[in-house]
């Protein structure tokens, strides 16, 4: 029950009065007290995308293998990797292995991740091999 402010009185209002006056509330509240979604790690968005292919660890052996004609890339080959362009790399994860003349099976990513994040996939990729390019 709601208090007319003027006379102090109780004022009666209907259910459909209150309910709308507490949802309101609770959407007013929610608003201030959730954060927006935190941006994935380029570490979260390797493991959800692309352990499946590349393993857990990078090591080309995900659960996907046995399954596949062409067999991922080792991302912990360190010899292998710095033979790859970061702007190789960028570009095989956004158009898909046929983009760089490698397997069909590597889809594009470019319609999931910001450049940004791919930028920050392939800085991943180079800490799994502990290597960079030409080195």
């Amino acid at each position: 029950m709601l208090r007319n402010t003027s006379t102090k009185r109780p004022v009666a209002i209907g259910a459909n009065q209150a309910t709308g006056k507490i949802a309101l509330l609770l959407i007013a509240a929610l608003s201030f007290s959730i954060p927006a979604a935190a941006k994935e790690s380029a570490a979260d968005n390797y493991r959800t995308y692309c352990t499946q292919c590349h393993g857990l660890q990078g090591n080309g052996k995900g659960v996907n293998v046995r399954d596949m004609s062409v067999q991922p890339r080792d991302h912990t080959d360190a010899k292998a990797m710095s033979g790859r362009s970061d702007g190789d790399l960028f570009k095989v994860i956004k158009e898909g292995g046929l983009a760089i003349d490698k397997s069909v099976l590597m889809p594009p990513w470019g319609d999931t991740f910001s450049d940004e994040e791919i930028h920050e996939l392939v800085q991943h990729m180079r800490s799994l091999c502990k290597c960079k390019y030409g080195k």
